[in-house]
Parts: C-alpha cells; sequence; structure tokens
C-alpha cells in the first residue's frame, strides 16, 4: 500500500518509493537524504500536525508537512 508520508500515524514505518515537488523543495529533500529506497519511521506529530519528526538513515529530521505530502512511501507491515 502507497501513501504519502503526511498521511503517515506516529509510529509507523515505510520505504520512500518517489519524491516529487518543486525544485527548491525537491533538491532540499535529497540534500537531507530523503531519497528513494531509504526507511522512514515517523517518531511524533505536532499537535496540528505540523511539523512532523522522522527518523531516517540513523538520525531525526524534522519535516514539514508540506514537504512530507512530497514524499510517496510504500507503508512497511
Amino acid at each position: 500500500m502507497t501513501k504519502n508520508l503526511n498521511e503517515f500515524s506516529v509510529g509507523e514505518r515505510g520505504v520512500i518509493k518517489t519524491v516529487s515537488g518543486e525544485g527548491k523543495i525537491r533538491r532540499r529533500l535529497f540534500d537531507m537524504g530523503v531519497t528513494p529506497g531509504a526507511e522512514v519511521l515517523l517518531r511524533k506529530k505536532a499537535p496540528l500536525g505540523d511539523p512532523l519528526e522522522v527518523t531516517i538513515r540513523g538520525y531525526e529530521l524534522t519535516l514539514r508537512k508540506t514537504e512530507a505530502a512530497c514524499v510517496t512511501m510504500e507503508v512497511k507491515a
């Protein structure tokens, strides 16, 4: 099953399939290590859902909801 990272629930894991978005946003995500094939764990969500804290490649990363919407994930069971 695929869904965007911003739709994940806390504690949910997945593997990045694609990264979309405009040039600047896409480049910023790639620079932070958000690339296809990386495993992601959603650790925390702020009370209003923005920002999100994820664990990727062994470190914690905070993403805006709009950035997370650009990341299509394959959900791991």
